[in-house]
């Protein structure tokens, strides 16, 4: 997972990437118009090395790994022509297509996969990402500085075929070699230019269906454009994908509106103008909003009742999640069913979304007679009856927008149902919210998370007892254990797994280890010229290897 503050740079680059969309037909050629893409941006790009990238909203069409995400999350064909997972699960064998290149023409060999990782999980590359790399054989160890990243469990068995070795089963692998972050890179470009290396884009090669072009690291537009050497070039119809950053909302539906831009993402406040137009999108995205509770809080009476789960409880009831969702956060807002997002995974037996089967009776659910038993019980259970809270908030959340009125809703609920207990707001920037949260000076905080990919485990692996995320410290042996299961005895049953997640998560909705509000949804005004579009809740959310102009 990526922390708070990485994490909403990470939607930051996601909100921009969501913010791609557009389409116009550029000028025509002598044989038939060129397939233009125009997309506005909401932040530029930080980087396209992708293993000090904090998001692959854009750059997952330019990198692609094993595999790529296709409709609904899933791994579809990528750069792998074949991969194999042995008996006990520990052993990933890849096969490299014989036409997988570079877009400068040379071949992509096992050697660039094997190159890649140990770059990514070195301590002196700071990848953001490589906890992901955890489960690899020595990875944590070589991310620690306490391993040699040539111990890496990842190995050329020859130009074609790639081994990974893993400490136990994963059982969401597959699907994290979907992953750009696991894709390969070229040593010998990286090498050629050292530290100005992904600094520019003549500074890098791509592996996907674009390149990038016109972007010299700081600059306001680039551009991709269809990459010539791509194994599957014939599927990708766009020839170009102009990007330009637009600073507001307003500005983004003016451009839409006299047709400069083909998509434009809305704010809250527009929504409700445009919601029944014929070309109104929404785009649900993996992101979670909810309270945490500061079990270590330096207060000893706050202490107490973070620790009782009668008084979490009764926060929770206070809070009518389908009034905030519609009249605070916006129209089509998803009322989370527990603390994994909706339409992130499904049941590989049924099909059945994760959402369902999380669910508890009572739990999350607006009770005015139930918030108010609930605080008669934490009193006498805690001696406490009367309770001064500070509310943290992040001002610049990027994923969300409406955070000051979010925290505002939760203040005046709390007055009103739970006497005695008050709240004041904190809110300050991303980095100083990350940083009290870090070090744990904070009484409840409104946090967020956004999955990296498509599997519960995601969302779940924050909240274990060692998790940096886990800023409230909740702690749970039964917890760890179901995620430990999930993750190690019983990755290679799918049954057993996902019978182990929903117990997890069911978990922390009975006790509120935290208080889930709403899930973001992306509203847009998006041109019915523009098809083939993939779009998913997590990882690269934005495919445009099958877009085109009708």
């Amino acid at each position: 997972m990526t922390s708070n503050l990485k994490k909403t740079t990470i939607l930051a680059a996601s909100t921009a990437a969501l913010a791609l969309l557009l389409a116009a037909c550029g000028s025509k050629t002598s044989s038939q118009p060129q397939q233009v893409l125009n997309l506005p941006a909401s932040a530029q790009l930080d980087t396209i090395d992708i293993s000090k990238s904090t998001g692959y909203g854009q750059t997952g069409n330019v990198y692609e790994s094993f595999y790529r995400l296709g409709k609904g999350g899933k791994p579809i064909a990528g750069l792998a022509s074949s991969g194999k997972k042995s008996a006990d699960g520990k052993t990933w064998t890849f096969t490299l297509r014989k036409d997988a290149k570079w877009s400068n023409g040379k071949p992509i060999t096992a050697a660039d996969f094997v190159y890649s990782w140990r770059r990514s999980v070195t301590p002196k590359t700071a990848s953001p990402y490589a906890y992901l790399f955890t489960g690899v054989k020595n990875a944590e160890a070589i991310s620690t500085g306490k391993g040699d990243p040539d111990t890496l469990g990842i190995k050329a068995l020859d130009k074609r075929t790639v081994q990974i070795k893993l400490d136990q089963p994963i059982g969401y692998f597959k699907v994290l070699m979907a992953y750009p972050l696991f894709g390969p890179q070229s040593q010998q470009v990286a090498d050629k230019y050292g530290k100005k290396y992904g600094t520019n884009a003549k500074y890098s090669v791509y592996s996907g269906p674009f390149k990038i072009s016109k972007w010299n690291g700081t600059g306001n537009s680039w551009t991709f454009t269809k990459n010539p050497y791509y194994w599957d070039k014939s599927k990708v119809k766009l020839d170009k994908i102009n990007y330009q950053v637009v600073n507001s909302a307003a500005t983004s539906l003016d451009l839409y509106q006299t047709g400069k831009i083909d998509m434009s993402q809305l704010d809250p406040t527009q929504v409700a103008n445009y919601a029944k137009d014929k070309d109104y999108r929404t785009y649900a995205y993996s992101y979670v909003s909810y309270l945490a509770y500061n079990r270590k809080d330096k207060n000893p009476q706050l202490r107490k009742l973070f620790n009782n789960q009668n008084f979490r409880q009764a926060i929770s009831a206070t809070l009518d999640r389908k009034l905030l969702a519609k009249k605070v956060v916006g129209v089509n807002t998803i009322i989370p069913t527990g603390f994994v997002a909706s339409k992130l995974a499904t049941d590989p037996r049924n099909g059945k979304d994760f959402s369902a089967d999380q669910k508890v009776a009572g739990a999350n659910t607006y009770d005015k007679s139930l918030a108010t038993r609930k605080w008669e019980q934490a009193k006498k259970e805690t001696g406490v009856t009367s309770a001064k809270i500070e509310l943290l908030a992040a001002s610049d959340n990027a994923s969300d927008p409406t955070t000051k009125d979010v925290v505002q809703y939760v203040k005046a609920q709390v007055k009103k149902l739970l006497p005695g207990v008050t709240i004041t707001i904190k809110i300050v920037p991303s980095q100083a919210a990350n940083d009290l949260r870090n070090d744990g000076d904070f009484d409840i905080t409104l946090g967020g998370w956004g999955a990296d990919f498509n599997d519960p485990m995601s969302f779940l692996q924050i909240l274990t007892t060692n998790s940096s995320y886990n800023y409230g410290k909740f702690e749970s042996s039964k917890y760890n254990s179901l995620v430990t299961k999930a993750s190690t005895t019983d990755a290679n049953n799918q049954t057993a797994r996902w019978a182990d997640m929903t117990q997890a998560t069911q978990l922390v909705s009975k006790e509120q280890a935290v208080t889930p509000l709403y899930q973001s949804v992306y509203s847009w005004k998006q041109k019915s010229k523009v098809r083939g579009l993939v779009h998913n809740t997590a990882g690269t959310q934005w495919s445009y290897k099958t877009a085109y102009i009708k």
